[in-house]
């Protein structure tokens, strides 16, 4: 793939539904984890309802296998040390939340991360409530699913009728907290899910994300903190064992069953499942989410604050042009002074972090219809002295893209005929690498210039695969990107600008020029109107 100076090969017209956009920019790889988080949330709420909700009884299903996990694991275990018993049935419960993780389940106390999204009004508070019931709906269906199957099985008659019995007081104990305790049980817990699961928003191996989850929640299953989702199985687990199990089989264990007549879904309810899910909500929700989204607000503001350069899109005009060489001759007694940086240098890199390309794009490219000619596609990009343009229908819907490579490459197969029916429809490209308005410039810069595979040669979880040592300086002149200098910029399947190299090298040569004292750093104060 080539992008737009030679966007991938398919001679035929395609309806719009049919174009491969190919979006040049992976977030993913340069957003910070906030912004992952935010994205993350967003992404959760705006889901389609019903894959939402298959992924939740998914989800809740996983966490019940968790805790079947951690009984089988803690079972028989009473003359052992009571510490290493409890870490060692945490980490197997740590498999629940690996499964949620790595193969995309929907769970309650990591999905209360979307209030990032809420508080940043990417979601309404409607729509975040609705998230969190279905999917609190569905992980008690998942939970259920695999009650039903373990009682079936009559797993509880495992270890001479200790595993039912390890289930029985397990459920007992946690119906047994007063409200406020639960209530506090349960922010610590979702406190550490949450952490969990935002470390794993720095990588993107699914070995490192699942290593990165076990001590978290290792750590909160051990140390007794409530979690609503586990809980949804584990006492009604206990409740079935009491009211399903039999006689004989309380008789066998030689206890008798009214020890555990105060399991009963009401006193699960309001003992348990109310405070506990209420203080998972604090935890998550308000102290993870909106207390990173707090301190991510708070920098902006700071960073506001400094007396900064004001970056508009670059335009045409004599004022904003000065001639190179006055600006090299202007700085000649300043090019013995050594840098140092200023606090409008570090103002002027994160107004580069926080531009995107609507404010750099050509609002008004030139384009072409699928029935343009070749030669009059020739003339037009030879007279705007451009290297591509994009192909769009009546209502602006991108349809293709045709570069000169493409133009020229037609007359050359054609052996330099001075007739050929050919139109754009017949040679444009259909595959091809996009933006969005809102990407990032930086991000766009990054892929524009640099080869991270050649620049960073190891894999996601850190192994080097090079063949020998070079230095940084040395790997990066290797990395340069074999990519487009063009971008078509879409929104909603409609064409609504083009972005080129030369807008950013228009920019950074005003941003960069060299002041006029000849002391401080190159960087033009001036703003760019």
């Amino acid at each position: 793939m080539r992008g737009a100076d030679a966007q991938g090969a398919n001679p035929q017209l395609l309806t719009a539904r049919q174009i491969s956009h190919l979006a040049v920019v992976d977030k993913s790889a340069v957003m910070s984890p906030f912004e992952k988080a935010a994205e993350y949330g967003q992404a959760k709420v705006t889901k389609h309802f019903g894959q939402s909700f298959a992924l939740s009884v998914f989800a809740g299903a996983f966490i019940a296998l968790a805790f079947v996990f951690y009984l089988t694991v803690t079972t028989g275990s009473a003359q052992s040390s009571w510490g290493l018993v409890r870490f060692s049935g945490g980490i197997a419960f740590s498999l629940g939340l690996i499964f949620v993780v790595v193969l995309g389940g929907e769970l309650f106390t990591s999905t209360v991360l979307s209030a990032i999204a809420w508080a940043q009004k990417r979601v309404t508070t409607k729509q975040l409530l609705g998230c969190w019931m279905r999917v609190y709906f569905g992980n008690l269906c998942g939970a259920m699913l695999i009650l039903g199957l373990v009682m079936m099985s009559k797993m509880y008659a495992m270890d001479g009728n200790e595993w039912g019995l390890n289930a029985l007081h397990v459920a007992q104990h946690k119906i047994h907290h007063d409200w406020s305790q639960a209530f506090a049980l349960g922010t610590l817990c979702n406190l550490l899910v949450c952490l969990g699961v935002w470390m794993t928003f720095s990588c993107k191996d699914a070995l490192a994300k699942s290593l990165l989850l076990i001590l978290p929640v290792a750590m909160f299953v051990s140390s007794g903190f409530e979690h609503s989702i586990a809980n949804l199985f584990m006492v009604p687990l206990g409740i079935a064992i009491q009211n399903f199990a039999g006689n004989e089989y309380f008789i066998a264990l030689g206890v008798m069953p009214q020890v555990f007549a105060d399991l009963t879904i009401s006193n699960f309810v309001l003992h348990n499942l109310i405070p506990v899910t209420l203080g998972n909500i604090l935890g998550g929700a308000v102290f993870v989410g909106l207390g990173y989204f707090w301190i991510d607000n708070t920098n902006a503001k700071v960073t506001d604050e400094v007396p900064s350069l004001h970056i508009n899109p670059i335009t045409q005009g004599h004022a904003q042009n000065e001639s190179i060489s006055e600006q090299f001759q202007h700085s000649s007694n300043a090019s013995q002074t050594q840098y140092q940086p200023s606090q409008e240098d570090l103002a002027m890199k994160n107004k580069i972090q926080k531009l995107i390309v609507s404010e750099l794009m050509d609002n008004s490219p030139t384009t072409l219809s699928v029935d343009t000619t070749i030669y009059q596609a020739l003339t037009l990009l030879a007279k705007d002295n451009l290297r591509s343009a994009p192909v769009v229908d009546n209502d602006n819907l991108l349809l293709g893209f045709v570069s000169e490579q493409d133009l020229i490459r037609s007359l050359w197969s054609e052996e330099f005929a001075s007739d050929l029916p050919i139109s754009v429809k017949d040679i444009m490209q259909t595959k091809m690498l996009t933006v969005a308005p809102t990407d990032k410039i930086a991000q766009l810069l990054e892929f524009m210039v640099v080869d991270k595979k050649k620049l960073f040669p190891v894999t996601d979880s850190g192994m080097y695969i090079s063949g020998g040592y070079q230095s940084y300086e040395e790997r990066l002149r290797d990395a340069s990107a074999t990519v487009p200098s063009n971008y078509p910029v879409v929104e909603h399947g409609r064409l609504c600008g083009v972005i080129r190299r030369e807008a950013l090298m228009q920019m950074f040569s005003k941003l960069y020029s060299p002041k006029h004292d000849g002391i401080s750093h190159p960087v033009e104060q001036q703003s760019v109107a």
